[in-house]
């Protein structure tokens, strides 16, 4: 939507791709990727992982090939939304805690590296949250 906003964009094929991690070990290739066409060039796509299984985004592409999406790693331009938490002054959870909370938040490993996306393919979109 930002870019829509912002640049006056659309693009021709609109992927929305949300991985999600389980709480099994590992969760089977073949029921790793499901690929949904929501119509006019828009598809939705769900990656499940198990939580001892790495990620990988070139898996992922491979296997929405083999469901009749072809998205090339080269030219595909990667999305993604960062939140930087901030402590604040509000009532609920002690100044302390919420400090604490942000500073592992900021040493945690980026998305990039996690899912291990093409750093530059990147775009990233921000916003400041407040704890």
């Amino acid at each position: 939507m930002h870019n829509l906003a912002h640049n006056k964009v659309l693009h021709e094929r609109i992927v929305f791709l949300t991985m999600v991690t389980e709480d099994v070990p590992h969760v089977p290739a073949a029921e790793r990727v499901a690929v949904k066409p929501l119509g006019k060039g828009f598809y939705s796509v769900i990656a499940r992982y198990g939580f001892m299984d790495d990620p990988n985004i070139e898996d992922v592409l491979a296997a929405c090939q083999v469901k009749s999406l072809d998205i090339p790693i080269a030219g595909t331009t990667f999305f993604l939304g960062r939140e930087t938490l901030v402590a604040s002054d509000r009532p609920g959870m002690p100044q302390w805690r919420e400090q604490l909370f942000a500073f592992m938040s900021r040493n945690a490993l980026r998305a990039t590296a996690f899912f291990k996306i093409p750093a530059d393919q990147v775009f990233e979109v921000g916003a400041q949250v407040e704890l």
